[in-house]
């Protein structure tokens, strides 16, 4: 006798900012919950979201997350969401203070790096950053490229 087996659908649980790691120093992390719409959440969980060019701002004692893309969820109705609307991203006043500071003061820029899924929430891991001048990327690009010929020699030893 079997058991009946689960069904395993590929499901897109996590979405990158791709360019983050290219084109900023990445110092401190935050896990940040954000305020959606149910039909945002929908799309999210099909994979119909981008990050890429978004950023947080902090704007009347609060931190919103801007230019972030959730495309319409398809099966909507006329209380479908905007795709480019403006998120409040919700964290400890003690953190949005210190976030604060460093945006303000220190000039540092509060950018996303993933969404994802964590026990049915949405979680936006955010990050204070510092921006990389083209020296700083050819630097890193120099240092990728040694480290794949490292990768190959140890390769062919084993």
């Amino acid at each position: 006798m079997s058991a009946a087996r689960k069904k395993e659908t590929p499901r897109h649980t996590e979405i990158r900012n791709a360019k983050a790691g290219r084109d900023y120093f990445i110092e401190e992390r935050y896990e940040c919950g954000i305020a959606l719409r149910g039909t945002e959440v929908k799309s999210i969980r099909a994979g119909k979201a981008q990050i890429n060019d978004a950023f947080g701002r902090f704007e009347k004692g609060e931190l919103w997350l801007h230019n972030t893309y959730i495309e319409e969820y398809s099966f909507g109705n006329i209380w479908n969401h905007d795709a480019r609307r403006i998120r409040k991203l919700l964290l400890h006043k003690h953190q949005v203070r210190k976030i604060a500071q460093e945006i303000q003061v220190a000039g540092r820029a509060f950018v996303p790096l993933r969404m994802y899924f964590k026990e049915g929430l949405v979680k936006v891991e955010m990050a204070v950053c510092s921006g990389k001048k083209l020296f700083d990327k050819r630097d890193d690009l120099k240092r990728k490229a040694e480290m794949r010929e490292v990768e190959k020699i140890w390769k062919r030893r084993r």
